[in-house]
Formats: structure tokens, C-alpha cells, sequence
């Protein structure tokens, strides 16, 4: 099959598929030497006419449907070593074309991330740190001292997607209960995930974290607003990375002005970054970053390695675990 590397984001392509990769993939396929970008794709259509396989990652070139018929005829897959698909998938998967994507292995990075931020939380780690910092050992100590730990506690989990579920299978190794608010959660992975099915206003009220995981989506967007936060337990702990939209910001702006107990752990805004002077940068009890939480450094070269173990699978017409269908378009992230 004769494949490219397609991707506007020429600075990151090599910190996703390394040299090791690319030759693994280039054994496999007739690959063209060299990275592509949309530009050379609509500059040079008669290069890629007889391309059957992509190698992508962020910086996917977003096309038509017309367009994609135009440039890329016999497009048969696209091996996306990434996470979401939103923006670009449709009008491909319209044309035929089958969309393989990396948001099951960038998946790993956000949960182990959202498993720390969670353990530490029970600690009273963020609490103790901050009170440490402004009012000595004696307040922070007191804090410390009203902190849950990490047994028999209630933990709750906004979403029961990719991530959302590895979340609870990681927490798994911890004596904790674990809430999911989810409503395409099924009775039985409820149970095979080994958690309790309940509504946003039980996990809100009764979790000591409350973690979003939820894809974004019109039906998510303005989902967690003031009506949820103001039930959030004494030295409750959001954290958020998921999607920054899911928030009503101006609310969880008012509950954390309102309750200095509470604490955020936000790792996604909407908009990304924060309005400058917004009151995110000033909360003392607001702890933002940079959006970290997905695959990052070594990590990335993961996504492309198990691109290329998918399409060696593809090749031997084995089950392939990364295939994104259109019903799948409707939850994900």
C-alpha cells in the first residue's frame, strides 16, 4: 500500500513518530519519503492520487468531502496517532475513509494524571500546601487533619469514556468507592468497571473529588455550573481534565470566592489559555496548568509505535482495537 506523512504541524510530527517508527512503517508500506503538509496536497494533487494510507497526528489537514475526492482518490485509511477525531473525521469516514486513532494510548497519560491529582487530594495535599504557604503549619495542619485519606472514601468521575474508565480501573488498586456519572453507562460495565451508577447531584454531594472526564459536546457544553458546585463537601477537591467548556466558569469563580476550602485543579479553560485578567489567575485556591495532562516528551512516541502495530494488524487483516466508527463520534471526546 502506498502511504504518506501527512501534517501540518511540521514541528510535531518527529516528537510523535520517531525514526524507529517511521522505519517500522515504511517495511510495511510503500511509503513516500519526506513530510507532507495540506499545501503540498492541494499545491501537488498529482503526487498523492494513488495514496491508500496516512500517517498523521495533530495537525491533520481538515478537508471537504469534495476536497478529499479531489486530492485523495484511493484513500483507503488514516492511521491518526493522536487523540480526538472531532475535528477532522466526518467528511473523511464520508468518503469511505477508515479513521484508526491513538485516544485509547493518549488516553494513559490524562488518567495517570487524573489518578495522582485525585490521591493527593484525599491527602489534603493542595489544601495543607496552600495554607502552609499563607498562613503557617498551624492552619495547615488543622486542614490536614479534617482530610479523608485514601480508604473507603468516595470518589466520583464525571464520565465513563476512554478515560474516564481507565481512571476507575486504576483507582481500583486503592480502597475507595468510586461514583460515575455517566448516561450511556450501562448496569453491566457499570459493574465491570467495579463502580456505582448515580446522578451529577449525588456525586457532587457526596464524593470528597469530584473529577470531569466528559467529551465535549452540545449536550455537555455548560453542564457543571454553580447549582452543582455549591454541594461539593467541605475541602472538596474539582479537578478538570477533561474539557474546559463543560464549566460554567463564572460560577465555579463564585463558589471558590465563596468557600476558600474548596479547591480547583484545572488543567483545561474555555478558552485556552484564560482571558488575560481573568480571576482564575488570582484564586488562590485555583490551580491552573498548561494543559499537561496528555501525552507529553517520551510519551508521545507511544502514539506513533502503536499506530504502526495497528496497521501492521490492518495488514493481517487482524481485529484492530483503534478503528473510530460514526456512532462512536456521537460520545468521544
Amino acid at each position: 500500500m502506498k502511504a504518506v506523512f501527512l501534517c501540518n504541524f511540521v514541528d510535531k510530527f518527529p516528537k510523535v513518530y520517531n525514526d524507529r517508527t517511521i522505519a517500522a512503517i515504511s517495511d510495511k508500506a510503500e511509503a513516500m519519503q519526506g513530510l507532507f503538509t495540506e499545501k503540498d496536497l492541494i499545491d501537488s494533487p498529482e503526487k498523492f492520487s494513488d495514496v491508500e494510507v496516512i500517517f498523521s497526528t495533530w495537525g491533520m489537514p481538515v478537508l471537504t468531502e469534495e476536497q478529499v475526492r479531489r486530492y485523495l482518490p484511493k484513500l483507503k485509511c488514516i492511521f491518526y496517532a493522536a487523540g480526538s477525531v472531532q475535528a477532522f473525521a466526518r467528511p473523511y469516514m464520508a468518503c469511505g475513509v477508515r479513521i484508526f486513532s491513538g485516544w485509547s494510548v493518549n488516553a494513559v497519560p490524562v488518567a495517570e494524571v487524573a489518578v495522582a491529582q485525585i490521591i493527593l487530594a484525599n491527602k489534603g495535599y493542595f489544601l495543607s500546601s496552600r495554607l502552609y504557604h499563607d498562613k503557617g503549619n498551624t492552619a495547615a495542619t488543622k486542614a490536614f487533619e479534617k482530610c479523608c485519606g485514601n480508604f473507603d472514601e468516595n470518589v466520583g468521575l464525571i464520565g465513563a469514556g476512554m478515560i474516564g474508565s481507565l481512571v476507575a480501573k486504576m483507582l481500583k488498586a486503592y480502597d475507595l468507592n468510586v461514583l460515575v456519572f455517566d448516561p450511556f453507562l450501562s448496569d453491566e460495565r457499570a459493574q465491570a468497571l467495579g463502580v456505582k451508577r448515580c446522578s451529577l447531584e449525588e456525586l457532587f454531594s457526596s464524593c470528597a473529588v469530584v473529577s470531569n472526564h466528559l467529551a465535549d459536546n452540545e449536550q455537555t457544553r455548560g453542564m457543571l455550573d454553580y447549582s452543582l458546585f455549591k454541594l461539593m463537601r467541605e475541602n472538596g477537591v474539582f479537578i478538570n481534565t477533561g474539557r474546559g467548556a463543560q464549566v460554567v466558569e463564572p460560577d465555579l469563580v463564585r463558589i471558590l470566592t465563596e468557600r476558600e476550602d474548596l479547591t480547583a485543579l484545572l488543567d483545561v479553560t474555555h478558552p485556552e489559555p484564560c482571558e488575560e485578567g481573568h480571576p482564575f489567575y488570582t484564586l488562590r485556591n485555583c490551580l491552573l496548568t498548561p494543559h499537561i495532562a496528555g501525552c507529553s516528551g517520551k510519551e508521545m512516541y507511544r502514539l506513533g509505535r502503536f499506530m504502526s502495530e495497528e496497521f501492521e494488524r490492518f495488514l493481517k487483516n487482524e481485529h484492530c482495537s483503534s478503528e473510530v466508527t460514526a456512532e462512536m463520534l456521537k460520545t468521544m471526546a
